[in-house]
């Protein structure tokens, strides 16, 4: 899919009416407009009943001509869904599964406990991304004071278009959004995001690359 800047808005958290919700999406009305969002079965289970005010968090996938909504009820289940797509060989949708078999807060503890079994009784994970999981994760946990964080330090990004259109541009050539995100708020420290976008792309590329 061509890139084409301030085509595909950074979409952080939707308010509105809860519309309907099934076994694994839900829908919000926001505005006049119904987004339809992917959400963990926890996560749906925790939504008020159809017709109320809601209010989630959301992650926008983007990959070629995909573009997917994922919703969340808290910072905690978003910032751990961030962590487990930044795994290599985990995916928006395994790692809405894995969400959706254990919580985040289990997950923490099943992971610096090394529990592969606990793991692997999720649907999809295997021997193998169970411990490739607790390789990734376990010293994050560790380090983590609270649940609040999980080892996922949110940084304060800077929401501007040229910022959100270089996040954009940098998951649309295949980077998890979370480095993209980590880059360019590296190049805001700077003082380098500003400019034309195809000479900020080029740099957050070097500090992708690096």
């Amino acid at each position: 899919m061509l890139y084409k800047p301030g085509k595909i808005p950074m979409i952080d958290e939707l308010k509105g009416i809860l519309e309907k919700k099934s076994l694994t999406h839900a829908i919000i009305f926001v505005g006049g407009v119904g987004y339809k969002l992917k959400m963990s079965i926890n996560g749906l289970e925790s939504l008020p009943s159809n017709g109320k005010d809601v209010h989630v968090l959301t992650y926008l996938h983007v990959r070629e001509d995909i573009l997917d909504l994922y919703g969340f009820i808290d910072p905690v289940e978003r910032n751990t869904f961030s962590l487990l797509i930044s795994i290599s060989g985990i995916g928006p949708k395994l790692a809405l599964t894995i969400l959706s078999g254990i919580e985040p807060g289990q997950l923490k503890d099943k992971v610096i406990n090394g529990d592969v079994a606990a793991l692997t009784s999720v649907p999809g994970v295997g021997s193998k991304t169970a411990k490739r999981i607790i390789i990734e994760l376990k010293e994050k946990f560790i380090k983590s004071d609270d649940d609040s964080s999980l080892g996922f330090n949110e940084e304060k990004n800077p929401n501007t278009p040229l910022y959100n259109d270089v996040v954009n541009a940098l998951v649309s050539l295949g980077y998890k959004q979370n480095y993209a995100k980590k880059a360019c708020s590296e190049l805001d420290k700077k003082g380098e995001m500003g400019g034309e976008i195809e000479v900020v792309i080029k740099k957050a590329l070097k500090i992708l690359m690096s």
